[in-house]
């Protein structure tokens, strides 16, 4: 059955196209709608953060609607929100109503795409069937770059307005799919689960993704409130955490009386599970590296066009598409953890290859290019295996159920990528400008006092000078300070892909769970 994998292909390409569109849009976000780093950080968090909170949800509405169901309410959502982005009339209404719709939308969307693979293949029709998927991370490459020569040539309005279009594409192709048979029991909503996933997963994501913008301990000049005088950040993410162990907690009770449940004990009992839903995590937490790092540093500091950067994404697309298809096609008894071991230390070379392309004004085109291209090999060859090693060990009906777990642990990753390497950008380049200035003999006391209470973006010279221009001081003062931004902004991205890298190989723990290969599922 090649017809509903293409589809399935479709709506995997559009989820992921969504967010390309996004990093394409950075220059333009800034241009029309006012945007800063931390409002198109948080642009890219709330997708991730929404879906996170939700995809649990989703995965379990596939089991109880019908997975078909569910993939036609996620396309039509996301089609919804991809309206509501092209029309925004400032950063409030893009961010609240457009990403959080889209990300509503994939919360149904994307389980039932991986919900929907192990009720229609089995053995090794089934590992091809999730290579397929993982090789549309490769295929939505091109994606980036039809939407970023319509971005240059008709703006970022019509962009989104055909996004918006291509979902409506994606609901009526699933007119395609065969038929499924529907569960024979009668299965109950898991509503104190998911209200309890929901709010743990909110909270800790919003936590995190506001260290940048609130203050990690001390509250910065954008934090809303404060708890007994520091910053609400940590709280709210510790908050998070104590939730999420309590939803575990009831989760067992409830599938003792239910039958089901919105977090199945095998998920957290199966060692290789957890191992593939680390894999998950890992692969979109570099993802999200990507997205808060090259992009927005190419288009606000090196000066690339949305075109220029589209084209890489071709460079990323290739060997994603090639290797998650082609790994389990042409190698089926490749054993999954030297697999997913190679794709980690690949991501974690491509890292240290986009570190060493940046420059202090710019950055190396074939540096950027190389590291494109072995970001591509990393995630296309842990992507390969990592859904097929979680359903390997589960029972049927959880495999099934197992694309809304698998799909929070790709958002939690991605949203923990954007936030936490964000926050190590922006933390940097501000603490490193406020220190230099205030050691530096040609910056006078009180240049460097007001500099304490300015929160540093990442962007060009020039943006950084309109940041500083209410700010009095000589024009010597300025020009050391410009001086002092650009090495603090070069040597901030390098730490933050550094981070990144290491967070990457701290997933090689993991691996020696995985124990089961194809050839032994019976």
């Amino acid at each position: 059955m090649v017809l509903p994998v293409i589809v399935l292909i479709l709506a995997q390409m559009g989820t992921t196209g969504d967010n390309g569109a996004l990093s394409l849009a950075t220059s333009a976000l800034t241009r029309e709608l006012g945007a800063t780093t931390s409002d198109i950080q948080l642009a890219n968090m709330i997708y991730p953060l929404v879906g996170g909170a939700f995809m649990i949800a989703g995965g379990l509405m596939g089991t109880i609607l019908g997975w078909k169901r569910a993939f036609r309410i996620g396309a039509v959502l996301c089609a919804a929100g991809e309206v509501a982005l092209a029309v925004a009339p400032n950063m409030f209404v893009f961010i609240w109503v457009g990403r959080v719709l889209v990300g509503l939308g994939a919360s149904f969307l994307i389980p039932s795409v991986l919900g929907l693979i192990p009720v229609m293949y089995t053995g090794r029709d089934r590992m091809v069937a999730f290579g397929c998927t993982g090789a549309a991370s490769g295929l939505s490459a091109v994606l980036p770059l039809i939407l970023g020569v319509v971005m240059e040539v008709a703006g970022m309005h019509v962009t989104f307005f055909t996004l918006a279009a291509y979902f409506v594409a994606v609901a009526a192709a699933s007119l395609a799919l065969p038929p499924i048979a529907e569960a024979d029991e009668k299965l109950r909503f898991d509503g104190i689960g998911v209200t309890l996933a929901a709010l743990g997963l909110f909270l800790f994501l919003i936590g995190l993704s506001s260290v940048s913008s609130w203050g990690l301990v001390r509250p910065l000049d954008g934090c809303p409130f404060t708890l007994f005088g520091i910053s609400p950040a940590l709280p709210m993410a510790a908050a998070g955490i104590v939730v999420l162990a309590i939803l575990i907690k009831v989760e067992g009770t409830v599938e003792k009386k239910n039958g089901i449940a919105l977090l199945p004990r095998s998920f957290l009992t199966t060692p290789q599970v957890l191992a593939g839903l680390i894999a998950n995590a890992i692969t979109f937490f570099f993802m999200g590296a990507q997205s808060i790092l090259m992009a927005p540093y190419l288009q606000l500091v090196a000066g690339w066009t949305p075109v220029d950067v589209g084209t890489i994404s071709i460079a990323t697309g290739v060997p994603t598409f090639a290797l998650a298809l082609g790994i389990p096609k042409l190698m089926p008894n490749a054993h999954p953890r030297r697999v997913i071991q190679t794709g980690y230390l690949a991501m974690a070379l491509a890292l240290g290859i986009m570190a060493l392309s940046v420059t202090v004004d710019g950055c190396s085109r074939v540096g950027v290019y190389l590291g494109a291209f072995m970001a591509g090999v990393g995630a296309g060859t842990v992507s390969s295996h990592a859904s097929n090693v979680v359903a390997l060990a589960l029972p049927e009906r959880d495999a099934a159920q197992s694309g809304g777990i698998q799909s929070t642990m790709r958002n939690v990753g991605q949203a923990i990528g954007v936030a936490l390497l964000g926050a190590v950008l922006l933390f940097g380049i501000t603490s490193s400008v406020r220190v230099r200035a205030t050691a530096d003999p040609a910056i006078s006391p009180s240049v460097a006092e007001r500099l304490s209470t300015v929160n540093i973006n990442l962007g060009s010279d020039a943006d950084f000078e309109r940041q500083i221009a209410d700010i009095p001081m000589t024009d010597a003062e300025r020009s050391e300070l410009v001086r002092i931004q650009a090495q603090a902004r070069f040597e901030s991205t390098r730490i933050a892909y550094a981070v990144g890298a290491a967070v990457v190989l701290l997933g090689l723990a993991s691996t020696p769970a995985i124990k089961v290969a194809e050839k032994q599922k019976g």
